[in-house]
């Protein structure tokens, strides 16, 4: 009897798992180093210490970049935690809260999927004001 609870149990795990799959795949996976131009991505990312991560170049914040991880955004002088996260076909907007080295504050985001490689970030209202954001194989 406690073999059939645990096969009834394990299978209605299986079935629960298998119906947030779909969701997951239609999201835009966003993680990784992103620098504004591809030709530059080794002057503002580079791996160091012992665990190998990715992290900013001593001179990246004259070439502008971010690093997207699962709940946050890190640029070279800023830390970001992502509160929220909304897709709407190719339009990802989040709202982060920034810690700087002096206050907190809460942005929003609008970024364009223009492919897997290639975002462009958003100012909605100020027209050309778009920065375009290309993925670092580092």
């Amino acid at each position: 009897m406690i073999a059939l609870r645990e096969l009834v149990l394990a299978a209605a795990i299986a079935a629960g798992s298998g119906l947030s799959i779909p969701q997951q795949v239609n999201a835009f996976e966003l993680t990784g180093a992103w620098a504004t131009s591809a030709d530059q991505c080794s002057k503002v990312f580079a791996r160091k210490g012992r665990a190998n991560q990715v992290n900013f170049t001593n001179f990246s914040g004259v070439y502008g970049g971010f690093i997207a991880e699962a709940n946050r955004l890190r640029g070279k002088f800023e830390s970001c935690l992502i509160k929220s996260r909304k897709e709407s076909d190719q339009i990802i907007n989040l709202v982060v809260a920034c810690a700087s080295g002096i206050m907190v504050s809460n942005v929003q985001f609008f970024l364009k999927v223009l492919d897997d490689n290639t975002i462009t970030r958003e100012f909605p209202g100020i027209e050309g004001m778009d920065v375009t954001y290309h993925r670092c194989q580092i």
